[in-house]
This record gives structure tokens, sequence and C-alpha cells, in this order.
């Protein structure tokens, strides 16, 4: 491991730790030319996941663009950051045990809408209205009603919506 201030490739580690849920490494190190001390990650290597767009494009999935569109989703709900991340960990670790490496974006939003249903009504509305681009009220109506008959729902009161028009 190369040295951040010197450059000299001859290291010892002080202390290791799991970081990341166990998914990867913490290491302090100190440089044996210069003491400085650094910390570095050790990450099992995984294939890239590659996402198939609607429109046919082709792009690596990117955890941060996922985290970035559920943090946008889930603003002033209440949900942790933490817990949002944990959902993006579970979904990436999903998808890299799959035996495919193509998975397509509407697969990776059906999964998501899964786990927002369990954790906040309207994070998964607001997902909802970007992810399957709702286009009117009635788009909006027709998923709180589905939510309104989902299992698990007996004692809450159903979704009446009447549209003025």
């Amino acid at each position: 491991m190369q040295c951040p201030s010197c450059q000299h490739t001859e290291s010892r580690v002080l202390e290791s730790r799991s970081a990341d849920s166990g998914r990867s490494v913490r290491r302090r190190r100190e440089c044996l030319h210069c003491d400085f001390r650094f910390t570095t990650y050790e990450r099992v290597e995984t294939v890239p996941i590659t996402v198939v767009k609607r429109n046919g494009s082709r792009e690596t999935f990117s955890r941060g663009k996922l985290l970035h569109g559920l943090l946008r989703a889930c603003e002033k709900t209440g949900l942790e950051p933490a817990r949002l991340e944990t959902v993006v960990d579970d979904l990436e670790l999903q998808l890299q045990g799959r035996s495919g490496r193509e998975v397509t974006s509407s697969e990776i939003g059906e999964l998501v809408l899964a786990q927002l249903s369990e954790m906040s009504e309207v994070a998964y509305v607001r997902f909802a209205s970007v992810y399957r681009q709702f286009q009117g009220i009635s788009d909006f109506v027709a998923t709180l009603e589905g939510l309104s008959r989902r299992p698990g729902q007996k004692g809450r009161a159903a979704v009446k919506l009447a549209v003025v028009g």
C-alpha cells in the first residue's frame, strides 16, 4: 500500500476492523518511512451490474444514484438515511446474487417500491410518481387505492378520493 504522504510502499497495519456491516475491512496503517498514519478499506471486488433503461440504453448500476432518489422521496418522512442506505445495500446484494449481470430499471424500481411500501406510504407514493412517470391525478388515485387494498391494512381507513372535474 502506497503512503499518501511520501509514496513509500511499505507500511504496517495498526488496527483492522469490520466496516459497512461486514462488507469491508477498515485498516489503520502507518508508513514505515515517514510514520504518517492513514486509513484504507478492503472490499470484495464485484462484477459490475448493467442497468437497462426504458429507452434501451445501458449504464452501470449506481448505488449513489439510487440512494439519492430514495433520499429525495423520503424527505421529511422521518425515515433515517442510515435505514435507506441499508435498503440500497440489501438491494445491491440481491442484484449481485443473481446469475445475470443485466437488470432492467423497472425491476429495480419495483424492488425499491416493495421496500418503501413497508416503510412509508408517503415515500412510496413520491417514489412511484417519479419512477412510474405519473401524468395526472388519476395515477395518484390508482396508486393510493392500491395501497389501501394491500393485505394487512385492516385497521386503516380505506382511501376515499373524489376527483372534482
